[in-house]
């Protein structure tokens, strides 16, 4: 994962939306992906002819999120539409998974827990497959709430945001590594999660922090150009300025200071530089640093 490179394809972290949900923790729900987002989806890898994928790992209810994306991806004109549960490593590179994949313009993984999709599909044949096809193609790979966070390197696999900025409390783990240069949170302004993701900073402050609100995503070409679209904001935390971090120094469950972390909110149409650190509101259509 250290050496990845630059890829052709297209990246779709989504925020998460519970709305069709039964129960507090996306374990439990539906994750349902509202028309807007999922129909950029579609049109990213093709239009309805497009072969997707979905990925129900991370989900402890594969088959009524399963349902649910079929339907959701039917409304839209998709017939191409296939379903993968996969529950183990060997799952994961058997010739039904590869094949699939081999053969998809789109894979998404649904949401859940983050960490599933580390343990079951992390360092396999497979997982060395979407980074080749991301790198060589026009494939396009969507991924919301869980399915979102598990794109980053460092990934936060854990910690509530009441317990946040205490250190230690957020918990981290080698994520897909398919956005090396950032750290996903979902679900971000709804569930208030700054300090969450502001003590991933603290630990990992040379990467960029990006908060995504429900039913808001960003689209990533070339590595490097995001694209913000949905109904919610996506908040964005550039540690380069840091001027007091003392994180590795204080013992654990101490409270953390930081001082200079720059955020920046951005909404539908305005563009950020994961390489280059600008961004770019769409109103103004100027471009500025983020530090």
């Amino acid at each position: 994962m250290d050496n990845y490179t630059a890829f052709k394809g297209t990246l779709i972290p989504i925020g998460g939306n519970e709305d069709k949900g039964s129960g507090p923790n996306e374990m439990y729900t539906h994750d349902f992906i509202q028309e807007g987002i999922l129909a950029n989806v579609v049109k990213e890898s093709g239009g309805p002819g497009a072969r997707i994928v979905v990925i129900t790992t991370a989900s402890r209810i594969p088959h009524e999120v399963g349902e649910n994306y079929l339907s959701a991806f039917h409304s839209l004109g998709c017939d191409k539409v296939g379903i993968l549960d996969i529950r183990s490593q060997a799952e994961a590179e058997s010739a039904t998974s590869m094949r699939l994949i081999e053969e998809a313009d789109c894979l998404m993984f649904s949401g859940g827990d983050q960490s599933e999709i580390i343990r079951q599909i992390g360092g396999t044949l497979l997982h060395e497959m979407l980074l080749s096809k991301l790198k060589e193609s026009s494939f396009v790979l969507a991924g919301t709430s869980a399915g979102a966070m598990c794109m980053s390197l460092e990934m936060i696999a854990g910690g509530s945001s009441p317990d946040a900025l205490r250190k230690g409390n957020v918990k981290m783990k080698r994520g897909m590594g398919f956005i090396p240069e950032a750290i996903i949170d979902s679900h971000f302004i709804q569930r208030g999660r700054f300090g969450r993701l502001a003590e991933a900073m603290a630990q990992f402050p040379e990467l960029l922090g990006i908060g995504l609100a429900e039913d808001t995503a960003i689209v990533i070409k070339n590595s490097d150009d995001c694209r913000v679209i949905g109904s919610g904001m996506v908040i964005l935390f550039d540690a380069t300025c840091l001027s007091h971090n003392r994180f590795t120094e204080l013992a654990a469950e101490t409270p953390l200071s930081i001082a200079n972390l720059t955020t920046h909110i951005l909404a539908h149409g305005d563009r950020f530089s994961l390489q280059r650190r600008n961004i770019q509101i769409l109103e103004s259509g100027s471009t500025v640093p983020m530090g």
